[in-house]
């Protein structure tokens, strides 16, 4: 009788054991996954603060992407560019802005400018801060990643001349095509040229659809110094007088990407 008690108490030991080790493993495997997804969660949303020319770059790569994944307009976002726009533009500007306020509303945010060269290459990125100052009642908080097709070599240039570029005055803005890219129409509203400028946001928060009109952009000349270690004017970068960096690779191959993909 000991002995069969023995062997029960034993069996019974076992099989917590078991079931520890069943629970530690699924506690462990729940931890794990909560954690890449913290981890995913992170790596898909952009800081406004300007970071290193590796950082920008990886933001910027990260930002078009969400601009080309047909994943998006199949779940109902149609907010795709248009391979046509991308394979016409002149020029990019890529940037995050924060806009917070409690009455009055305020934004900050920061990104690069790239350039379209002669020989069909991207220019070397140039760095931009955006500002801004909005009044009417608001509250809460919207981050929004920006991208800005330049269509024109003014527009470019007017990235190029250093100082700020307010975006809706002399340079107009309008809301970019979407859809089947050999069919979306790039004419714009000016004549039968395209506008200045097109612009894609994807938001997160309460200010959904931000407007970009207002915003000024301004040459960050500082850290353009940090990112190439050197003085240089945005008008060399987008010029092409400074070689397009290494640290922009991931950039550059979103890029081709982008270009290159079938229409959707």
């Amino acid at each position: 009788m000991f002995n069969n008690i023995k062997e029960q108490t034993a069996k019974a030991v076992q099989g917590a054991s078991e079931f520890g080790q069943r629970a530690n493993t699924q506690i462990n495997s729940f931890a794990e996954k909560t954690a890449d997804r913290a981890v995913e969660g992170a790596s898909t949303t952009n800081s406004p603060v300007l970071g290193t020319l590796s950082e920008e770059c990886i933001k910027a790569s990260r930002t078009l992407e969400k601009f080309i994944d047909k994943e998006e307009m199949e779940n109902g976002f149609d907010n795709i560019i248009p391979v046509k726009v991308l394979q016409q533009a002149k020029g990019l500007a890529i940037f995050t802005v924060l806009k917070a306020g409690f009455l009055w509303s305020g934004r900050a945010g920061s990104g690069i400018v790239i350039a379209r060269l002669p020989d069909r290459r991207w220019s070397a990125p140039t760095a931009i801060a955006t500002g801004g100052v909005g009044f009417g009642a608001q509250i809460g908080a919207d981050l929004t990643d920006f991208v800005l097709v330049l269509n024109s070599d003014e527009a470019v240039h007017a990235f190029s001349k250093g100082g700020n570029v307010t975006l809706g005055g002399s340079l107009a803005v309008s809301a970019g095509p979407i859809g089947a890219g050999n069919e979306a129409s790039i004419t714009g509203e000016i004549g039968s040229k395209p506008a200045p400028l097109f612009s894609y946001s994807k938001s997160k928060g309460l200010f959904a659809g931000v407007s970009i009109e207002g915003t000024a952009l301004i040459e960050l000349s500082k850290s353009n110094a940090s990112f190439y270690g050197k003085p240089v004017k945005a008008e060399q970068i987008l010029k092409g007088e400074v070689e397009p960096p290494v640290e922009g690779k991931v950039l550059y191959d979103t890029l081709k990407k982008a270009e290159e993909r079938d229409p959707y």
